[in-house]
């Protein structure tokens, strides 16, 4: 007998309204390689923990709320990082899009390459993937490793892929005063996000400290202690570079 198909589940919300279009079932995987110094999540960093659960069996718990999503909602993988287990969100979005539910995977891109086996099932998961929420970091190589402790150049490479294939995308980017909100790094994404296709919406994430209680209780020594979040002004100022629109 074959062994069942299960991921590794960090926890799930109900009623998620910034995760994709309309409202949301959210699904947050457990494990991430990225180590950003602002992540408010670290419990899901750890690949070892997390509910062993079935497509089947979440996809059940998601229908529930089906009447809350009117023509709009669905349901939207995030994490950790949703990357790590494809496997099992394929399988989830195959069976999600026979129930004609629209689908959204919110990724840093971290995992992505075109080695095998990972790029064949890549392009699977396309097949049932209606929407990337993908959160671009920092341009810059170098101040991307000091900011999450990998690179990025698979991760921008992810980016202009799903553009030729021609699936749609939303942008998101984490303003950090004084460490993700330079000029320069700024105008150099937005001539990035230019060269993409499918991009239907860039979105600014205001830092914040939420995340803080998390790392003091895991143990973890979190480094941007004194940081405070962008004022209204720095917010608009990115925005007005990324060119979004209000």
């Amino acid at each position: 007998m074959a062994e069942q198909l299960t991921g590794l589940i960090n926890s799930t919300e109900s009623f998620g309204a910034v995760d994709g279009p309309g409202v949301r079932f959210i699904v947050f995987m457990q494990g991430c390689s990225m180590r950003c110094r602002y992540c408010h999540n670290p419990e899901t960093w750890n690949t070892y923990t997390g509910t062993r659960r079935t497509p089947q069996d979440v996809l059940q718990q998601a229908l529930r709320y089906k009447s809350y999503w009117k023509n709009h909602g669905g349901i939207t993988v995030s994490g950790g990082e949703a990357l790590l287990q494809l496997d099992f969100v394929t399988e989830l979005f195959r069976l999600s899009k026979e129930q004609g539910i629209h689908t959204a995977l919110d990724t840093s891109g971290n995992p992505f390459t075109r080695n095998q086996p990972f790029w064949e099932k890549f392009q699977k998961l396309c097949e049932f993937t209606d929407l990337f929420i993908l959160d671009i970091k920092e341009m810059d190589e170098e101040k991307h490793k000091k900011l999450t402790g990998q690179r990025n150049v698979n991760i921008l490479e992810l980016a202009s892929t799903l553009s030729d294939f021609g699936k749609p995308m939303w942008i998101r980017h984490v303003l950090v005063p004084g460490l993700t909100d330079d000029e320069e790094g700024l105008h150099r994404m937005a001539h990035f996000i230019k060269t993409l296709k499918t991009v239907e919406r860039t979105e600014i994430l205001p830092y914040h400290t939420l995340g803080v209680p998390k790392w003091e209780q895991l143990g973890i020594p979190y480094t941007l202690k004194n940081m405070q979040s962008p004022t209204a002004e720095q917010i608009r100022r990115a925005e007005i570079i990324l060119g979004i629109d209000h």
